[in-house]
């Protein structure tokens, strides 16, 4: 079996999971609670947040843990504009985020936000330039992902921060979901304000992750109750899974420059070997893209068909976002970069991890290649 789908899921690390287990079962109290178990539970969450900002290089009180990426970019998203629209109700963001950013932008619209959405370019970069040019005086909130989950683009965060900083009264949220462990980005130096991370895509547990939020940066909570999160998400914290996350976390960022390049090198052989073959077209950019993502479109067979005819083979892959996939529609990031229906409609996402290995990539070719000729005599 080959598992290539990691950018919807990755497998947990071993370690993560004994730490769960070690803290489910014997430090289960309510952090909250007076007496020892619960002295001990809050003492494992207060440890967990300095080392989570510690390992990102801010501030313990900057770190909000949230059940993951669509929580943490909802909270950010709407806690900001909540917050602070008597300054302003304009947001901005681009036309191919993952649905966890542009549902709720949707919906801020419905609310009476003006919104727009900056397009991108035929590689699905966005420009710096194109953002500018859509602040006005009403903007309040900026939010553009670091990596694109579909095709692995890498947008130029660092320029936008830059250029943000001319604004004194625009909030810059990074869904970093993607990015965290593949692709280096530090929140200081890139002048951002909110940054989401999700505990299972770094080999975590699902219903992990945290939101960055600057300080100085006030959120108009999603959830009222018992004021925990320094009264930025009330509900009793998830400690095995924050413990959990941390341990991920580490991990993740331990080994992150070797993964890296031993994804770098699987990728380039698997993106060269791909566009070679006359019924493939690459849709992942070759520059300036994550190491671990490879998008493409096997011409004529539809992306759901292709999915299981692999699953067959032991190679398992996705669509477009598993967030997304069910409800098959055609990808939107295609759609955005100029592709067709159709061809949005046929495409494949390759997702690597530091679980893969060279090895790997001659049977995933294979695999590939025999299933696009097998399906080409149905097709007849």
């Amino acid at each position: 079996m080959i598992y290539l789908d990691n950018s919807a899921t990755t497998k947990p690390y071993n370690e993560v999971i004994q730490s769960f287990i070690k803290v489910a079962t014997t430090y289960y109290g309510n952090p909250s609670s007076l007496h020892q178990f619960g002295v001990q539970a809050e003492n494992l969450l207060s440890r967990s947040r300095e080392q989570v900002a510690e390992l990102l290089h801010v501030s313990s009180n900057e770190i909000i843990f949230t059940s993951g990426g669509t929580e943490g970019n909802n909270l950010a998203i709407k806690g900001v504009a909540m917050q602070y629209k008597s300054r302003g109700q304009h947001i901005i963001t681009t036309n191919i985020e993952h649905d966890s950013v542009h549902e709720p932008f949707k919906q801020l619209e419905v609310l009476g936000f003006n919104v727009t959405y900056v397009p991108v370019d035929s590689s699905g970069f966005v420009s710096p330039a194109a953002i500018e040019s859509a602040i006005t005086d009403e903007t309040i909130l900026v939010s553009v992902m670091h990596v694109n989950n579909e095709i692995g683009t890498i947008q130029p965060i660092e320029e936008i921060g830059q250029m943000l900083t001319n604004y004194s009264k625009v909030l810059f949220h990074v869904d970093h979901v993607q990015g965290i462990g593949k692709v280096p980005l530090s929140l200081a130096d890139h002048k951002i304000d909110l940054c989401t991370l999700s505990g299972h895509k770094i080999h975590g547990l699902k219903g992990t992750g945290i939101l960055y939020k600057r300080n100085g940066v006030q959120l108009h909570p999603l959830l009222s109750g018992g004021s925990q999160e320094m009264q930025n998400r009330s509900g009793t914290e998830n400690v095995p899974g924050i413990v959990a996350f941390a341990k991920a976390l580490r991990l993740t960022l331990e080994h992150a420059a070797q993964n890296q390049q031993k994804m770098r090198e699987i990728k380039a052989e698997l993106m060269d070997k791909l566009s070679a073959h006359e019924r493939i077209t690459v849709n992942t950019p070759n520059e300036h893209s994550a190491p671990h993502i490879i998008n493409f479109t096997a011409q004529g067979i539809k992306g759901e068909v292709f999915v299981h005819a692999l699953e067959e083979k032991g190679v398992f892959v996705s669509t477009t976002s598993a967030c997304s996939s069910k409800r098959k529609k055609p990808s939107k990031t295609l759609l955005a970069i100029g592709k067709n229906y159709e061809e949005a409609d046929q495409s494949i996402r390759l997702s690597l991890s530091g679980l893969n290995d060279y090895n790997e990539v001659t049977p995933i070719v294979n695999a590939i290649f025999t299933v696009i000729e097998d399906l080409k005599k149905v097709m007849r």
